[in-house]
């Protein structure tokens, strides 16, 4: 059989080249697919995300994380607050106002480390991710940016959150970014590692990357397509578009516009995220983690793991406490 021209072209562009065996590599399940199997306790369904999910792998040809996050660490400044709250609802605020809430190289340690102590979290059920001071993020602190701006530690930082911002979208909980103000560059891409993304009037998400000359590296752009599709990905990366509240709600990367706080203190904010993301977190905190896990699977995994995944995860609710009580009730036709 002799090959057309096209044909022999196709074939030469889908050999894997190094970055077919970069995603190889990194599709390998790292430390975090066995630590959820631990925390979780899933049984077989947790072996089937274990082995279709993957991550980012940590071991990557090129990349020590140990590395990393000393460099990282050599760049204070700000701070990654957590607290959790009974309601099961924690609040997780990316604080370093005097730089408009960028991420300085501690910061991007310390958001490992909080995500760390959520998986951890067998209480919880929902997350809101916002900024301090009535902004949200402005992506990567420059003193950071400009010390490690050679292509081998941008590519390590570059690895590291993303492996940071999979977990956190990963987490057994309902996740909500709230924009107030500006989230611009890495604080944009931070919005898309969150389920919902709630905004308030005056609020934008812009994904400035281009005007750097980069594109997105912490998964944002990944992430974006699944959102809001690729059309409308590639005219917010390629005109770096400002994405208000209306325009969010338009294309589907708003799930709802709040009316905010008159003070800018963002209290007000707050209290109303927490009350839409009550809507949805009510009740046992093992219904609702088991729901999140069976929609990352139904996401992430082929079809046919994803439905051994969602079966095995319905076994361990079912006959549990929740599902007795409700059977108990009848709550079904309440």
């Amino acid at each position: 059989m002799v090959l057309s021209a096209a044909g022999q072209h196709l074939l030469r562009v889908s050999r894997p080249g190094a970055w077919g065996q970069h995603l190889l590599r990194v599709s390998r399940p790292g430390a975090w697919g066995h630590h959820l199997l631990r925390v979780s306790r899933p049984g077989a369904w947790g072996q089937h995300l274990l082995r279709g999910i993957g991550s980012v792998s940590t071991t990557a040809k090129g990349f020590q994380e140990k590395e990393i996050r000393e460099k990282l660490q050599a760049f204070p400044g700000g701070s990654i607050d957590l607290v959790k709250q009974e309601s099961g609802i924690a609040v997780l605020t990316v604080n370093n106002p005097a730089r408009m809430n960028a991420f300085s190289g501690s910061m991007m340690v310390e958001l490992e480390e909080r995500v760390s102590q959520l998986e951890e979290w067998t209480e919880g059920k929902g997350l809101i991710v916002q900024g301090a001071a009535g902004t949200f993020c402005s992506g990567s602190d420059l003193n950071a940016v400009r010390a490690i701006s050679n292509p081998q530690d941008g590519m390590k930082m570059c690895m590291f959150m993303q492996n940071v911002l999979t977990r956190l979208l990963r987490l057994p909980l309902l996740s909500v970014a709230l924009v107030e103000g500006s989230a611009l560059g890495g604080g944009a891409e931070l919005t898309t590692a969150c389920d919902f993304r709630l905004m308030v009037p005056g609020g934008m998400i812009r994904f400035v990357h281009k005007h750097m000359g980069l594109v997105p590296g912490w998964g944002g752009a990944a992430r974006l397509v699944r959102i809001v599709g690729s059309q409308n990905a590639l005219k917010m990366l390629g005109g770096a578009l400002k994405v208000d509240p209306e325009m969010g709600l338009q294309i589907g990367l708003a799930d709802g516009v709040l009316e905010g706080s008159l003070d800018g203190s963002g209290a007000n904010a707050l209290l109303e995220a927490e009350q839409w993301l009550g809507c949805y977190t009510t009740g046992p905190a093992s219904v609702i983690r088991a729901i999140k896990n069976v929609v990352v699977s139904g996401r992430e995994l082929p079809l046919e793991v994803a439905l051994r995944t969602e079966r095995d995860v319905f076994g361990t609710v079912w006959g549990g406490p929740a599902n007795l009580q409700a059977l108990a009730s009848k709550a079904k036709h309440k």
